[in-house]
């Protein structure tokens, strides 16, 4: 026999999906294995496919479980079978790559006997690439703080989304984070929606300046829940829900309500207890798509804050490209005063986002982007600590 059991085939949807070594471990600490990390996608499907169907998706992938490397598969895997669609997306570097495209609920399956925990979606659909569907804030709270301090914000957060015309929908990003979805009318670019995202996390900031910050450099943040505007650029992305991340506790980004979400800790969410808050919930973003939404008045707020306070664009991440409307200069370089004040002084700061990262295989990164960005092709060490936020 196996070391790690025979081989086990699933039906789903009409496909069959074999799964190799079912019985290994993938979550040490819970004795979680692969099987079961197959069995939750077959339970999440119909919601996920909701969720991601049609956008080019992003896998990271554990194949030796969360205690072992990981990396992000940005092109389809050689071998995958011809009912795996693609999507040609377009990184900032201008290079292109066939990435996997959701259609069928088999996808999922397929994709976690190859080692995948999270699926990273862009925020758009096929065949309109170019223009995103989906505004997303990123509520990422400090080392310090914890889930409590993002469900703090991100209610607030619902509430200039209101102002701005928007409703939001919350989920647990599986770390210590909150993730705000919003449907939105695919009549604006990648530069367009980040410029919303940081009109609007600007309003957040000044309506709770001791909580929430949009500063990109960790050392102006003051210990303050960041509010990552550049989740909005062009080939950042984040987990879908549903995805398992790669915690200890196989712990998983659910969708909730904004009533639901002050009631509940992140850790009550994982591959062992979704099957049964599914069944009594349902899906509680199965509405999202009823009412697509306009970024008028966001775009309006980020124009009156460069008109009236020479407030305009926000860096880039370091590795990348010069963007269209970008501040002069690198955005290596650390201006001595910013949105949040005067810069204090501190040592070995680090950039946002920061830490390590896992690596891109071969079969995802040949002539891909070469950017050792968060959710981008390149090699970069192994990310040690609990990387989802």
């Amino acid at each position: 026999m196996p070391k790690h059991g025979d081989p086990v085939e699933y039906e789903v949807g009409g496909r069959t999906v074999r799964v190799s070594s079912p019985d290994k471990v993938y979550f040490p600490q819970r004795g979680i294995t692969k099987r079961q990390v197959v069995e939750h996608y077959i339970t999440v499907g119909a919601p996920l496919l909701r969720a991601i169907g049609e956008r080019p998706t992003t896998l990271k992938r554990y194949v030796d479980g969360v205690e072992g490397e990981w990396f992000y598969a940005k092109r389809v895997p050689k071998g995958a079978p011809a009912w795996v669609e693609t999507a040609e997306i377009t990184f900032p570097s201008g290079r292109t790559a066939a990435e996997v495209c959701p259609t069928e609920p088999a996808v999922f399956a397929w994709a976690a006997n190859l080692g995948t925990f999270d699926f990273h979606p862009w925020p758009v659909r096929r065949p309109d690439v170019d223009h995103p569907d989906e505004l997303r804030i990123d509520v990422d709270p400090p080392d310090r703080a914890g889930f409590a301090d993002a469900v703090e914000v991100a209610l607030v957060v619902r509430e200039v989304l209101a102002d701005a015309g928007l409703t939001g929908y919350p989920k647990t990003s599986g770390g210590r984070g909150v993730h705000v979805l919003v449907r939105i009318r695919p009549d604006w670019d990648f530069v367009q929606v980040r410029h919303a995202v940081i009109a609007l996390g600007r309003e957040v900031g000044r309506r709770i300046p001791d909580k929430a910050t949009i500063a990109w450099w960790k050392e102006e943040r003051g210990g303050r829940v960041f509010l990552d505007y550049n989740q909005a650029a062009r080939d950042r992305t984040v987990a879908s829900s549903w995805s398992v991340r790669g915690t200890p506790r196989a712990t998983v980004s659910t969708p909730l309500t904004w009533d639901l979400l002050p009631e509940v800790d992140a850790d009550d969410f994982d591959v062992l207890t979704i099957p049964a808050f599914l069944a009594s919930h349902g899906d509680l973003h199965a509405g999202m798509d009823a009412e697509a939404f306009g970024l008028e008045t966001a775009l309006e707020w980020y124009e009156r804050d460069l008109r009236d306070q020479g407030l305009g664009d926000m860096p880039y991440p370091p590795d990348y490209p010069k963007m269209p409307g970008s501040p002069s200069g690198s955005s290596r370089a650390r201006p001595g005063r910013t949105e949040s004040g005067p810069r204090p002084a501190a040592a070995g700061g680090r950039r946002a986002g920061g830490g390590g990262h896992g690596r891109v295989a071969a079969d995802s990164a040949v002539g891909g982007d070469p950017r050792p960005a968060a959710d981008g092709p390149g090699v970069t060490p192994r990310h040690r600590k609990s990387d989802p936020m």
